[in-house]
């Protein structure tokens, strides 16, 4: 079976609507139909009025390497401008507005807080709301299921573009049901249309769907990397590699001065269920260690409804800490803010760590996933 996503619904029921608006579409390459067909190729053929496209991080083609600016371009077959929204500006400017009576959005997520699509999403939908705009949400599957929920939710003086309203690391929530719980959890007072997916439901991942999995971004590289990204993606705050330069980003994690086996040695005592972890040596040809041999651990998941990365992750961190406290590091701040305050929305993670303490037992005394749940049940649409 194949689900139909929010683009094949609409080009289905709700063609001729749109055609009466001025839209802009706020997508990239991962806006496909069911047969790979590019959403703004199909919607400029069906004689929608496209004046605009806006692209979020890593670009319209989804080559920009994370936290890198994207320029302004155009659109080679229709000429339509493209506008970035990482770049000089992280929300469409007035003048980019004008002319325009809708905003659509369509663009696959991953399903995790730090993952920057659903803050564009966000921006969009202020930016509309101030200008008079509607925002039509193409709704898209969750790829690492819409049940799960867990870890501890943003602070407010730790509000950044990877981690804002109040969202615990793994939401389980479409960009659909998102854009809903936006809008009135943040009382954005702009006119939403979702339209929704057929055939999806809650404990689904991305492989059961029938989709073609197009990666988001250069490391996005497949479902189990998206399994792995709730945990493994807070070594972006430490010294240690989590795979980006690999074939695996995100599913192993690794520093020159690691012992991988050691680790797993260290570490195959506590409870982990629906994974293995196994010791392994890379190097990485970009980013972190670029070029310089590292040890490390890579995660193979064996049930991913039992797997957690970020407890995963989080006892990982703990055990490196405990074998080597002088080598593991959290990154300098950047203008004035760590980057691995961020990532876990607070700086108390940060302070526990640097009192030796376990960022395993800190993180389950102060997940929020039963109250997130609650606060997610009038929005959730499967």
């Amino acid at each position: 079976m194949v689900i139909k996503t929010g683009l094949d619904n609409l080009l289905e029921t709700n063609i001729p609507d749109l055609k009466k608006r001025s839209v802009g579409l706020v997508i990239n390459h991962t806006s496909i139909d069911q047969r790979k067909q590019l959403s703004l190729d199909i919607l400029y053929r069906e004689g929608c009025q496209i004046k605009a496209v806006f692209t979020p991080e890593h670009g319209f083609r989804g080559t920009a390497d994370a936290g890198e600016h994207v320029k302004d371009d155009y659109d080679g077959k229709t000429g339509i401008p493209i506008y970035s929204l990482y770049g000089k500006q992280k929300r469409p400017a007035k003048h980019m507005l004008e002319g325009l009576d809708a905003l659509v959005f369509d663009i696959q997520d991953l399903g995790v807080r730090f993952y920057t699509y659903i803050y564009t999403l966000a921006y969009c939908m202020e930016e509309a709301a101030k200008y008079g705009l509607e925002v039509w949400v193409l709704d898209r599957p969750n790829p690492i299921n819409g049940q799960f929920v867990e870890g501890n939710r943003v602070r407010d003086n730790f509000t950044s573009f990877i981690g804002n309203y109040r969202l615990p690391v793994r939401h389980g929530m479409t960009v659909g049901e998102l854009a809903a719980y936006f809008k009135e959890t943040f009382k954005i007072d702009v006119d939403l249309k979702v339209v929704k997916m057929i055939g999806w439901t809650r404990e689904m991942h991305f492989t059961d769907t029938g989709l073609h999995w197009v990666n988001p971004s250069p490391s996005a590289t497949g479902e189990t990397m998206a399994l792995c990204y709730p945990g493994t993606c807070f070594m972006e705050g430490l010294n240690v590699s989590e795979g980006r330069g690999t074939d695996y980003p995100f599913e192993q994690i690794g520093a020159p001065w690691l012992d991988g086996e050691a680790v797993c040695n260290r570490i195959k005592n506590k409870s982990m269920p629906g994974v293995n972890l196994h010791p392994v040596s890379f190097t990485p040809i970009n980013a972190d260690y670029m070029q310089i041999a590292c040890g490390g651990i890579f995660l193979e998941v064996t049930d991913r409804y039992q797997f957690s990365a970020l407890e995963t992750s989080l006892a990982l961190v703990d055990v490196i800490h405990e074998m080597y406290p002088g080598n593991l590091k959290v990154k300098d701040p950047i203008k004035g803010r760590f980057f691995f305050d961020l990532l876990f929305g607070t700086d108390e993670a940060r302070k526990k760590m640097n009192h030796s303490e376990s960022l395993l037992e800190w993180m389950r005394e102060n997940d929020e996933s039963s109250a997130f749940k609650l606060e997610r049940k009038p929005f959730l649409m499967y």
